[in-house]
């Protein structure tokens, strides 16, 4: 299994990646980072993903349905700014730990299917110790 670093990399490999990181969205810090800094740096991009990922993952209107399967029914976070697009991973809700892959791609290059995809196969196989 692939490490932090050579997994946020494999991220960056989108079409249009800017920046990537891994945070734990609990404590709002990141655990590695890639890339460039959205405005503000490393650290305040991911006290703001963690505030993000905490608002949705409290929030009822999210909650699982009669058909969904158990645990979080949040999978990712998209959120689209007018020069790009923030994507927010959660990794595996069965383990332990509160970590997401945040994902920054330019919106005139960055390809966001592709990028979706990118972070869940990164996510599945991120060896977290």
């Amino acid at each position: 299994m692939p490490g932090i670093e050579v997994s946020l990399l494999e991220a960056m490999s989108v079409p249009g990646a800017r920046g990537a990181a891994l945070v734990d969205w609990t404590s709002g810090f990141a655990l590695d980072a890639v890339g460039e800094p959205v405005l503000g740096g490393p650290e305040a991009t991911a006290a703001e993903a963690a505030e993000l990922a905490r608002l949705v993952m409290g929030a009822g209107m999210f909650a699982d349905g009669p058909a969904a399967v158990p645990g979080s029914p949040v999978e990712d976070l998209i959120v689209t700014t007018r020069g790009g697009y923030h994507l927010v991973r959660f990794m595996d809700h069965t383990s332990e730990h509160s970590v997401l892959l945040h994902l920054w791609l330019d919106r005139a290059s960055g390809n966001l299917a592709l990028a979706r995809l990118r972070l869940e196969n990164v996510a599945g196989q991120l060896a977290l110790t």
